[in-house]
């Protein structure tokens, strides 16, 4: 079958089954995330450097364990029972989350990390595992994956927030657990729409006796659970995580070019082809932390700046601060159709930017955004508050940005990576993000002052704010000048992948 053909065809209906299981995932976890940092600094009275601190030793966490998620499933789970056993166990999070102690959040936080590692590398490998190799589809259907994300997304920081600011954080988090729950409804009920999908039972591995009337995957179950005291641990001692994420980086790099060149062995095919893939996506981890680093201060620098210094008055009504955070999802939904069509038509004509220029023009839009606060400064109001479409143009830009990279991204790994290690190069490819989670936390305490014994007047928060976000933007267009010059030798790493 041609490839213009099979471009022409819809799309398997076990996608639309994932869609709707992912978009209920997100408003769990979005959910969480974007009342944490107001929760931790309103109501259990932390600093702005301690809360940005444990909010990207959460994040990093959330997206290292997919690393572990995605090997056990590989070998001992299978997708479809690492999903289930990931979303039941964020659901309890949340509600654990419930107890309104610093004790309760942090266990809360274990369960949530450790739930996620199993369900969101896992359900992103169902995906690609949906098409054969070679089909033009599967960058379309990434993108429409990615609309489902952040349909959820927005549900979260428009419904989730609203009722966490107004009624309570309380009743937001229980919100979020509640639509945990209808997601792992969503996808066992839809199971046979992609049974077909290789590596979705459990393999022969997890069904062998461990002890008594357990085998190896309920063993892996149970130990899952003491996974949440380490976590604890991590998120109250954060400075810990430096040294875990380094070295989790360079491990899982010398692991996937190891994998490569195994796979090359394995292969014949008398070159190095596959290590020069792996090579190439330990690469694209490299920019992918640079620009997750940067865009995620939308759940704690640029959320506190929307509180103290944006004007959020809309005709007499107060936007909740949490609730600035839904314009990225917002402009997803808007853009990503429009973008799942034009990757289509641009591969058609033969102009389909390389995935390297993809992640350059990504990262050069990431920083025109943190720019747009130099223009919002020259409309400051007398309460020292930039206009609020400061944050509508900046969230404009970051989202087109990651449109050109992120879920180019999660395709691009399904065809670099040997079949044999997909769930595992997908697990890396989320430890790229908790690295820039972990960052951006740091990143964030540099805006610090407002709480704790010092306390920046509104004044001095702003340009503080502006002076940060503008170094960023200035650093960022750097970045993605010089990846545009070594499109090349990237392109030649990846070996034909488009």
């Amino acid at each position: 079958m041609s490839d213009v053909s099979l471009a022409n065809e819809s799309h398997p209906k076990g996608l639309y089954v994932l869609f709707f299981s992912e978009m209920w995932e997100r408003f769990c976890y979005y959910g969480m995330r974007t009342l944490l940092t107001l929760y931790l600094v309103k109501s259990l009275l932390k600093g702005d450097g301690e809360a940005a601190l444990i909010y990207g030793a959460y994040t990093g966490l959330i997206y290292a364990a997919p690393l572990l998620g995605g090997k056990m499933a590989d070998n001992f789970l299978g997708y479809r029972y690492a999903v289930i056993l990931g979303g039941i166990l964020m659901s309890i999070g949340e509600f654990l989350i419930l107890g309104g102690t610093e004790q309760f959040l942090l266990i809360g936080m274990g369960a949530l990390i450790i739930g996620n590692g199993y369900f969101k590398a896992n359900i992103s490998t169902i995906v690609g595992k949906l098409y054969k190799d070679g089909d033009p589809r599967r960058d379309s259907g990434f993108t429409i994956f990615y609309i489902g994300i952040n349909i959820g997304a927005l549900m979260a920081t428009t419904i989730v927030a609203y009722i966490g600011e107004t009624y309570g954080f309380d009743k937001g988090f229980a919100l979020a657990g509640i639509g945990m729950l209808l997601g792992v409804f969503i996808f066992w009920s839809g199971r046979k729409k992609y049974e077909d999908a290789p590596g979705v039972t459990i393999p022969e591995a997890g069904k062998k006796k461990f002890w008594g009337p357990l085998n190896v995957a309920h063993a892996i179950s149970i130990g899952s659970l003491l996974l949440i005291p380490a976590c604890y641990f991590l998120i109250f001692q954060n400075s810990y995580m430096s040294y875990l994420l380094t070295g989790l980086f360079f491990w899982i790099a010398y692991n996937m070019i190891a994998a490569g060149a195994n796979q090359d062995k394995i292969d014949n095919n008398g070159g190095k082809i596959w290590r020069d893939r792996m090579i190439a996506l330990v690469i694209f981890m490299v920019i992918n932390i640079v620009f997750w680093a940067c865009f995620e201060q939308a759940g704690t620098s640029l959320t506190l700046f929307a509180d103290r210094n944006v004007n959020r008055a809309i005709f007499g009504w107060i936007m909740p601060a949490s609730m600035t955070q839904f314009f990225n999802p917002a402009f997803i939904i808007i853009f990503g159709s429009l973008f799942s069509v034009m990757w289509i038509k641009l591969s058609k004509i033969g102009r389909n930017p390389s995935i390297p220029l993809k992640f350059s023009l990504g990262i050069f839009q990431l920083g025109l955004g943190f720019l747009v606060t130099l223009v919002g400064l020259q409309f400051v109001n007398a309460s020292f508050q930039v206009p609020l479409l400061t944050l509508v143009f900046l969230y404009m830009l970051h989202t087109t940005g990651e449109l050109f990279l992120s879920p180019i991204g999660l395709s691009m790994v399904t065809k670099l990576a040997p079949k044999p290690v997909a769930g595992t190069a997908m697990g890396a490819w989320f430890l790229s993000f908790a690295i820039a989670n972990y960052l951006g936390g740091i990143i964030a305490s540099f805006t610090g002052g407002h709480g704790g014994e010092e306390k920046l007047s509104l004044a001095d928060g702003l340009e503080k704010y502006t002076s940060v976000f503008s170094n960023l933007g200035f650093v960022l267009l750097g970045i993605a000048i010089l990846i545009a010059l070594l499109n090349k030798p990237l392109k030649k790493l990846m070996h034909g992948v488009e």
